[in-house]
């Protein structure tokens, strides 16, 4: 299909889609989706405000979605994309669902949990470890999430 470096832009592309999505609704801007057999399984964003969830983060739903659709809660061969390096809870999941691969955008020097903080996705002592690809569209992702922490966070 792609190139492997295409590939990853081409889906990464497909998430900042989402995390866009997530803006237009005053959610923090991150946008996700998971590859199956070079095809989008599952695609999500932020939605915490809106449902009053503080797991709705845009990996959970979408890793919701992506069992569904494959009637396993073992996500193996599935790759997701993410614009922004996932939380401890959501690097759980992804452990947790087998999920095969995580490549992401963004760096969180505060949260994240699967290089930056911690790497909970690689923990040796876990039975399952995700490939991981970090800084893919790393600037477009980080923009995107500094914009909107700029416009919605300053004194108007």
């Amino acid at each position: 299909m792609f190139e492997t470096a295409d590939r990853h832009e081409y889906f990464m592309r497909q998430a900042i889609g989402e995390a866009e999505k997530a803006v237009e609704k005053d959610e923090v801007p991150v946008g996700a989706v998971i590859v199956y057999e070079n095809r989008i399984i599952a695609r999500a964003h932020n939605q915490r405000e809106m449902l009053n969830d503080p797991t709705a983060h845009a990996e959970m739903i979408a890793i919701t979605q992506a069992a569904a659709y494959l009637q396993n809660w073992r996500l193996t061969s599935a790759t997701i994309y993410v614009t922004l390096e996932p939380c401890a809870m959501c690097a759980g999941a992804l452990v947790q669902s087998r999920v095969d691969m995580l490549v992401y955008g963004a760096a969180d020097k505060k949260a994240g949990a699967c290089t930056s903080v911690m790497n909970l996705v690689q923990e040796p002592r876990f039975n399952h470890r995700l490939k991981v690809i970090p800084d893919i569209l790393a600037g477009e992702c980080r923009d995107l999430l500094q914009k909107f922490f700029w416009e919605n966070c300053r004194i108007k």
